[in-house]
């Protein structure tokens, strides 16, 4: 992997990565560059080396001039193939002195690495709640409580979360991007002087176990002790035993119903936020 040959093919791990990313079906140009978080300036050197070499061409997309895309020729697809073989190879290589058990735990922790390092590249950040991307999950968390809910689900019938309400210091809402795209989102409604509402927690599915609820949770949270909340309420639906377990071990207790959701059958509260942001705070200072 340190030389210009890896796996034997006369090109380095840099171009044959950007190769393989390319696929036999092709990719846009900003596509590559958020999933393999490239430099543009380095992609486009390795992009013009695939073309010098005949592997890869790249034209403006059908329909939007502003994107570029790249497609692998026939003798890329060939070199596609090849690697994909010699890949192969490599990983049975290396397996085949182990015995079974051996195997099983080489590949279960190769798969435990592989997720803490996806996990490690979430990033979550406020967004405008009139943004593609906050309309984007909003309208996907909608989808999936219409296909998990009993009777469906029509966001008119519950409690207002609006884009005007998630707005500082209305409100927050926070979006979790992974590989460039928004893959999560939750968002904080401050309904008093001295108290706010959990709204529109939601995790892609292709995005779950990366502990991405967890995180959001904790922002949501340090946020509305920041801006000197003390509390913290949020409801939800007994289909969704996931976020119930979420709000248990957060700390959240059951609480008796708050208001009328027609789509709630549960009702949570926290309390002491500025307590526990302060002890969090003081913890962090002290020495290893």
């Amino acid at each position: 992997m340190l030389t210009d040959d890896y796996l034997g093919r006369g090109r380095s791990l840099g171009e044959a990565r950007v190769l393989f990313e390319i696929g036999r079906d092709g990719a846009n140009v900003r596509d590559l560059r958020a999933r393999l978080l490239l430099d543009s300036g380095y992609l486009s050197r390795l992009l013009r080396s695939l073309e010098r070499q005949g592997i890869a061409t790249s034209e403006r997309a059908a329909g939007d001039a502003r994107v570029r895309r790249v497609a692998l020729t026939r003798k890329g697809r060939r070199e596609w193939d090849a690697l994909d073989r010699r890949s192969q190879d490599l990983a049975a290589s290396l397996l085949t002195p182990l015995g079974e058990s051996q195997r099983a735990r080489l590949i279960a922790a190769m798969a435990e690495v592989e997720r803490l390092m996806r996990a490690s590249m979430v990033t979550i950040e406020p967004i405008d709640p009139g943004s593609a991307d906050a309309r984007a999950c909003i309208e996907a968390y909608f989808r999936e409580l219409d296909a998990r809910f009993e009777a469906g689900f029509d966001p008119a019938r519950g409690p207002s979360a609006d884009p005007g309400e998630l707005v500082p210091p209305a409100g927050l809402l926070l979006a979790a991007y992974l590989d460039g795209q928004a893959v999560g989102c939750g968002a904080l409604k401050v309904k008093g002087r001295r108290f706010g509402e959990i709204k529109r927690m939601w995790v892609a599915p292709s995005a779950r176990g990366l502990g991405i609820a967890q995180r959001m949770l904790e922002a949501l949270e340090k946020y509305a002790a920041d801006i000197g909340l003390d509390k913290l309420q949020l409801d939800t639906n007994r289909t969704l035993d996931e976020a119930r377990a979420l709000y248990a071990r957060n700390g959240y207790v059951e609480i008796a119903p708050y208001n009328s959701n027609p789509y709630a059958h549960h009702w949570f509260e926290k309390r002491g936020l500025r307590k526990a942001s302060g002890q969090g705070a003081r913890s962090s200072r002290r020495p290893a």
